[in-house]
């Protein structure tokens, strides 16, 4: 035995165990659930003690949907979230041209038109008055839109005359100028030309940043679409021992870099290393905030645009194809009805063509469902990945771009769980905040942070406290086939877990975005200590 932590509300989210006082602890896995007076009773003389003062603990949060490195990177960046219009925008960037002497690229995200006086796309022209000689890339908080300068064009020899990429659109205006704006793969026409980050820099950044992730009570993320690179960054940083969190890999199925790691399939490990491969990310369309989710019918704010479907059925299949006969797990970004029907069409191909049991596979985000595609989720086993707060944020003009019978499919979690399917639980931050409990309160309340609307948003797809819980606990888990090590406190399993401010179970959901962490344990040791703890 190695510690023994006692005197708490431990909700353990194990049935037969649900409500305990003490756990104890031994080569990072729980030993044994119970009673304090019956854990101290029989403790060797060298066994270290924690009491933990009468508060609640839960099993620790997995973000089952995020991007690490992309957050980390990130950091560094202007941080456009929040900006209530387009001159709050510019001001930012006038107030960071003294930083970028000699043609220094300025570099943001997070706008989004739609919080915006006029709720429409801007134009390179108020970038070109302020910024005339930088390249300016900014990006939208959804990661499917980027809005640059004409010196951003022109490095990336964007004209009049440039077709659009497979799978992306260069926005036009009336004279067939482009306009600035870029979506979903029209947008790597310019990031591809930023200078990467010092490699020293990006280790200290992704650092940061799982220290933030640890104060936030994540204990773990799956990262999706990963470069080769990235693989490389993240096994240096393991191997010196400076990252105390556990990340699921899903790679880059677009990045050819990424065609070893294909042929060598899966790397061998075990569910409770803190870096593993799993598995390999596609998409199959954009964003429903870009209007470049791929819908059934036309958008219902915008006449003649269905968005954009990447990839044919038979090229998404073909795509697909390789990764799964090796044994990856395959999760696909499908936001709109069409692209998750198209997914679900091809996972349905897949199985029976190339049967096999329990693959998991995997729909990210799955925001619009069309009503007869809910139940094929639990049909095929393909898990419904989604972000609670993706809900709240968009709730004020969703409805606008869906109509009042298509938005009934949106975001419909209890409608999903319902026909029989698992929801793990996440952010896609930096698209979102990291913090987990903002999406614990989403799922609960389906409101925004002032408690609004009233009652919440289509309530009837709401969940439970447990349920919202449990997606970030036991669903994350299990949809990255962990669940024989980790989840709940059980007996057996690593003992990740956290003591948090309040008893999340019992105080009213308009409390849960406030509850603080007060410590974050990973297999059993203490990475994150809150001061007054």
């Amino acid at each position: 035995m190695d510690v023994v932590f006692f005197n708490g509300r431990i909700h353990t989210l194990d049935a037969a165990h649900p409500l305990v006082e003490a756990l104890s602890v031994s080569g990072g896995r729980i030993v044994e659930t119970g009673r304090s007076s019956e854990l101290l009773s029989h403790l060797s003389p060298g066994v270290r003690r924690i009491d933990l003062g009468g508060k609640t603990v839960i099993p620790a949060l997995t973000d089952a949907h995020a991007h690490l490195l992309g957050y980390a990177e990130e950091s560094a960046w202007l941080d456009l979230a929040g900006t209530a219009s387009l001159e709050d925008i510019l001001g930012m960037i006038s107030a960071k041209l003294p930083d970028t002497r000699g043609g220094g690229w300025i570099l943001g995200r997070g706008w989004d038109q739609n919080d915006w006086p006029v709720a429409r796309y801007p134009e390179k022209a108020v970038l070109d008055r302020i910024a005339p000689d930088s390249p300016v890339y900014l990006v939208r908080v959804c990661g499917h839109a980027a809005f640059v300068n004409s010196v951003a064009l022109a490095v990336a020899g964007i004209t009049r005359d440039t077709a659009d990429p497979p799978g992306g659109r260069i926005l036009k205006d009336a004279k067939g100028e482009p306009t600035g704006v870029l979506l979903d793969n029209a947008v790597e026409l310019v990031s591809g030309h930023i200078p990467p980050s010092a490699p020293e820099e990006k280790r200290k950044l992704l650092v940061a940043a799982v220290h933030r992730c640890l104060a936030f009570g994540l204990v773990g993320v799956h990262e999706m679409g990963i470069s080769a690179k990235d693989v490389s960054l993240y096994r240096e940083l393991y191997a010196a021992g400076e990252l105390p969190f556990r990340v699921t890999a899903y790679l880059s199925a677009d990045d050819p870099a990424n065609e070893p790691f294909l042929e060598a399939g899966p790397p061998p490990g075990h569910p409770d290393d803190l870096f593993r491969i799993v598995g390999a990310k596609f998409y199959a369309d954009g964003s429903l905030g870009a209007r470049s989710a791929a819908l059934l019918e036309d958008y219902s704010d915008e006449a003649l645009n269905r968005g954009i479907l990447m990839k044919s059925p038979g090229e998404l299949y073909e795509q697909i194809l390789p990764w799964y006969e090796k044994g990856f797990q395959c999760a696909v970004h499908a936001i709109g009805d069409a692209a998750v029907r198209e997914v679900l069409d091809v996972y349905a191909r897949l199985e029976a063509e190339h049967p096999a049991s329990d693959r998991r596979n995997r729909i990210e985000h799955a925001q619009v469902v069309s009503g007869p595609d809910v139940r094929r989720f639990a049909e095929l086993g393909v898990i419904p990945s989604m972000q609670f707060t993706h809900c709240t944020s968009d709730m004020p003009w969703a409805e606008a771009r869906l109509g009042p019978e298509r938005i009934k499919g949106a975001y419909a979690w209890r409608s999903l769980i319902s026909a029989g399917s698992r929801i793990p639980g996440g952010s896609d931050f930096p698209v979102e905040s990291p913090n987990p409990f903002l999406g614990i309160y989403a799922a609960v309340t389906r409101q925004d942070d002032a408690g609004k609307p009233e009652g919440g948003w289509r309530p009837s797809e709401r969940l439970t406290v447990e349920e919202a819980v449990r997606s970030f606990t036991v669903d994350a888990a299990y949809a990255a086939r962990a669940e024989a090590v980790a989840g709940s406190l059980s007996a057996g399993l690593v003992a990740d877990f956290l003591v948090i401010s309040g008893d999340i179970f019992s105080m009213e959901p308009r409390g849960i975005p406030a509850i603080r962490v007060l410590a974050t344990v990973l297999a059993g040791q203490i990475v994150y200590r809150a001061g007054d703890f």
